[in-house]
Order: C-alpha cells, then structure tokens, then sequence
C-alpha cells in the first residue's frame, strides 16, 4: 500500500493543486503563494508536473488575496 505524500511544510498554496504539481514548485522554489508573483504563466507552464489548473488555480488564489504589499525601506 503506498503511503501518502507529506505535505510540503508551511505551505499556503490553494488545496486543489495536486501533488506533482506541488513537487514541482517546491523543486523550482514556489513555496509561498506570493513566490508566484514574480513567475509567469509560460514559466509554470514548462515545469514538469504543472498543468493549467494548477497555475489557473494559483492565478485565482493571488487575485483574491489582492496586490502585494510595498516594500518597506
């Protein structure tokens, strides 16, 4: 019986994003939803185990957390 995969810790990306998926943002340093506003779609595209869905769904999750913070000083 295989075992499930550990979640990947402190994690905050959208819960339909499926584990190759996962994998393979962590391999690249997507670990943070806000990591995914410097990446374009073509980006998480050309990944290995990244799908529409998943970027469909990260792209959903950041409009609805809305802009990101300015930097401070």
């Amino acid at each position: 019986m295989p075992r499930p995969a550990p979640p990947i810790a402190d994690s905050d990306l959208p819960a339909g994003v499926g584990r190759p998926a996962r994998r393979a943002f962590a391999a690249a340093g997507y670990t943070r939803l806000d990591d995914f506003r410097r990446a374009g779609d073509a980006e998480l595209l050309a990944l290995h185990g990244v799908g529409p869905k998943a970027v469909r769904l990260i792209r959903a999750a950041l409009a609805a957390r809305g802009p990101s913070p300015a930097p401070t000083a």
